[in-house]
């Protein structure tokens, strides 16, 4: 069968690859075509146009990039004519692919979406186009199927979270700290994003805590999309190493980490890393987002367990002085112990893994009907 996956952003490029493997494991003469990045194109899929291309965050982001937005969804309708598949897969990226969405049911395609869009924290009015625009939802988060349901009174299938498999996947780093040049002090992570946007606030201040922690050494997490002369570029007095590509091996290899939102925040928890979650938008941005969101958290930690497992500095908290204090205390004795403690139940919130070919199955079987 003929496959199109659209994916927007570096953990949809993640979980799409997973998918690509799963299909072509379980339909060996799969044809995909795909919007994603290097890891859905290593995958099998054939990658026309990479997510650093469409990764705009925040209100005004969007809004300032509006007609570069529209060129891009004019020519995805026409890549998915040009290739008919029998399925358009979308992973995430809602602003985009919710509006393809729409088109593609009323040309007659199949629409799977594979990573519900977030409607549990704002815009839950999309869930009655998402039920008549969608032939199927498979949702990653465990409290999901039961919102759908009791709010909206729509099935969908819960899958597991498919960083369980990409985690599995990822084996222990051997000479890591040789290879990357790194000393015998113990590791602190930035993880600042992977938008240009996004490093830009947060690393600066990331960088700021340097000084403060003379006996351990901080690295940054650099993404192979920006490549390491933007992060240099960033660095102004203090300057830290840079792994870009291997993420995975630094958390297995950090003591601690400051990470700013998003799907980073899991990955932290899962591999038992002591974090500080960060995140800071543009004034507007916050603002039309506190208009909007209703969620008390941000971190998919704290959403998933619903409390405060891990520290979150926000917008106006997100200071340098707060940001050191809380630092201190997930590298204290007792602040390792008491995170890594509550994270060991995450395994057992997000189901036992395989999201990727449970997914894929149910395309399949949904496809030959």
């Amino acid at each position: 069968m003929k496959y199109y996956l659209i994916a927007g952003e570096a953990s949809g490029d993640l979980h799409g690859a997973r998918l690509i493997e799963a299909l072509k494991a379980q339909d060996p003469k799969a044809s995909i075509r795909c919007w994603g990045g290097d890891l859905m194109q290593q995958a099998g899929g054939t990658l026309i146009k990479h997510y650093r291309d469409l990764a705009f965050m925040g209100f005004w982001e969007v809004l300032i990039n509006l007609p570069t937005i529209l060129k891009n969804i004019r020519f995805c309708k026409a890549d998915i004519m040009g290739f008919a598949p029998d399925v358009v897969i979308y992973i995430d990226y809602p602003g985009f692919n919710l509006r393809l969405a729409e088109w593609a049911r009323k040309k007659g395609y199949r629409n799977h979406y594979y990573i519900s869009p977030q409607l549990w924290a704002w815009k839950a009015n999309r869930a009655a186009k998402m039920k008549r625009d969608l032939d199927a939802l498979y949702t990653i988060l465990p409290f999901e199927k039961a919102y759908f349901k009791e709010k909206h009174n729509y099935e969908v299938h819960y899958v597991g979270h498919p960083l369980l498999d990409s985690l599995a996947k990822s084996n222990p780093p051997k000479d890591f700290r040789k290879t990357h040049a790194l000393d015998d002090r113990p590791i602190v992570a930035l993880l600042p994003g992977s938008r240009q946007q996004e490093v830009k606030k947060m690393l600066p201040l990331f960088l700021k805590m340097i000084p403060a922690f003379p006996d351990h050494q901080f690295v940054i997490a650099g993404t192979p999309t920006l490549g390491k002369a933007y992060y240099t570029a960033l660095m102004d007095t203090q300057f830290c190493n840079i792994v870009v590509g291997n993420t995975y091996a630094l958390l297995q290899s950090s003591e601690a980490a400051l990470v700013t939102s998003g799907t980073a925040t899991l990955e932290t928890a899962l591999f038992e890393v002591p974090q500080v979650v960060c995140y800071k938008t543009s004034g507007f941005s916050y603002w039309l987002a506190k208009k909007w969101v209703t969620l008390e958290w941000i971190s998919l930690v704290n959403l998933i367990f619903d409390r405060e497992v891990v520290e979150e500095l926000i917008q106006e908290k997100c200071t340098a002085e707060k940001l050191e204090k809380a630092l201190r205390e997930i590298l204290s004795p007792e602040g390792k112990v008491h995170l890594k403690k509550q994270y060991q139940q995450l395994n057992q919130l997000l189901d036992q893994g395989g999201a990727s070919q449970k997914t894929a199955a149910l395309i399949l079987e949904a496809c030959l009907k």
